[in-house]
């Protein structure tokens, strides 16, 4: 019966989710510099009577629906930042902004979740506790999560849920996993010292490009020959730079790159491995390599129980569940997740093209699901950790009460 209600109540919702995803994509921003678009936020909270929590944040909005009954805390998350892309759809509510897009679907995110707390704030007679939702800034950067975390969004916090729409996906469709869903995500620099010297006379110099020319290949190394086939992983050298003029052989050559993987153990020895394979290459040139190392946003890793509820949310409203395919890009959702247990899934949306072009589109069909989805998804939980916390025990990670 709740199910049922959450579906025709975002039904009604549908023409104010379309006109605020709409307005949200005619004015995109950039990580950490969502002004404009945390003002709009919280305007339309602000008209829905929602409560905004005071934390001390320069960008981002994190409000709270309250329950008529006690429980638990329950978070929802919608990241709201943009990226540096020339919008090539042609619609009408295209980006009215030179060189900035949503392109990344983070405007239909948004939309969904405020969707989400109108249908939990109608309906808080059913809800037990409280439902925060953090509209948060700078996932592109993957700065954005831990910047809430830090100024208390989480706390107080029992269980967080977020999505990514995905493309390739109809709408209807959820993608859903437990374990692994997207990949760590860190960064490397190798600078490779030779000897320097005139482009005619290489024999006199020790050549930093070819040591690092070698480098670039021999790091693939460590994926087909150091890891486990049944453990994925990927590097990949994005930037070469070395020399300023034709004609001589530099000191220096600098590889930097990318490294993706899904368990932490090959995340842990991965700095030291590509440590070893670039010093020992290097060194075969007489030249020598130094790592520098950048570690950026662990593994989305899905909770047992949170992956449950959301299971159970999506069945209610006689949504098409499908194996979620793990990816190798990154999400900073995945910080809270070291916190408390959570959920990311992806959401389909009929897409025209893949995350990040310029003629990204999503099918707006897909926010009333959406919307409706994560309240019940919300409710649900609160419930699960009511119900645990009155048998006298807490519902821990990965673990089922």
């Amino acid at each position: 019966m709740v199910a049922e209600r959450f579906r025709k109540d975002a039904e009604e919702l549908r023409p104010r989710l379309v006109g605020i995803r709409r307005e949200l994509h005619q004015y995109p921003e950039l990580s950490m510099a969502e002004f404009e678009t945390t003002r709009r936020i919280r305007r339309f909270l602000q008209d829905e009577g929602i409560v905004i929590l005071p934390l001390d944040v320069p960008v981002g909005v994190v409000a709270e629906v309250a329950g008529e009954r006690p429980g638990p805390t329950i978070a929802l998350r919608a990241d709201i930042d943009a990226l540096p892309v020339q919008e090539e759809t042609g619609l009408p509510f295209a980006s009215r902004i030179d060189g900035k897009m949503h392109a990344c679907g983070h405007d239909f995110h948004t939309a969904a979740m405020l969707g989400a707390a109108v249908l939990l704030q109608k309906h808080a007679r059913h809800l037990h506790g409280r439902v925060r939702f953090l509209f948060q800034p700078g996932e592109e950067k993957g700065c954005g999560a831990n910047v809430l975390i830090k100024a208390g969004a989480l706390d107080g916090v029992h269980a967080i849920f977020g999505m990514h729409n995905k493309p390739d996906l109809p709408v209807g469709t959820i993608g859903v996993k437990t374990g692994p869903l997207m990949a760590s995500v860190d960064g490397f620099a190798i600078t490779v010292s030779g000897k320097g010297g005139h482009a005619a006379v290489p024999q006199a110099a020790i050549d930093p490009i070819v040591a690092a020319s070698a480098i670039v290949g021999g790091l693939q190394t460590a994926i087909s020959r150091s890891i486990s086939p049944f453990e994925r992983a990927v590097v990949s050298v994005c930037q070469f730079h070395a020399g300023t003029s034709w004609n001589v052989i530099p000191d220096t050559a600098i590889l930097e790159g990318t490294v993706r993987t899904f368990e932490p153990h090959v995340r842990k020895n991965m700095p030291g491995l590509l440590q070893r394979i670039a010093k020992g290459i290097a060194a075969g040139y007489g030249a020598d390599a130094r790592l520098e190392w950048f570690a950026g946003t662990p593994t989305v890793r899905n909770d047992p129980v949170t992956t449950e509820v959301i299971r159970a949310a999506a069945e209610a409203l006689h949504l098409t569940i499908v194996e979620a395919q793990p990816s190798t890009g990154g999400e900073d959702f995945a910080h809270y997740q070291t916190k408390v247990p959570g959920t990311f899934i992806w959401m389909g949306t009929s897409g025209t093209e893949e995350w990040h072009h310029p003629r990204f589109t999503v099918n707006e069909e897909a926010l009333v699901p959406s919307a409706a989805l994560f309240a019940l998804a919300a409710l649900y939980a609160a419930e699960r950790w009511s119900e645990s916390d009155a048998a006298g025990h807490r519902v821990e990670a990965g673990r089922t009460p």
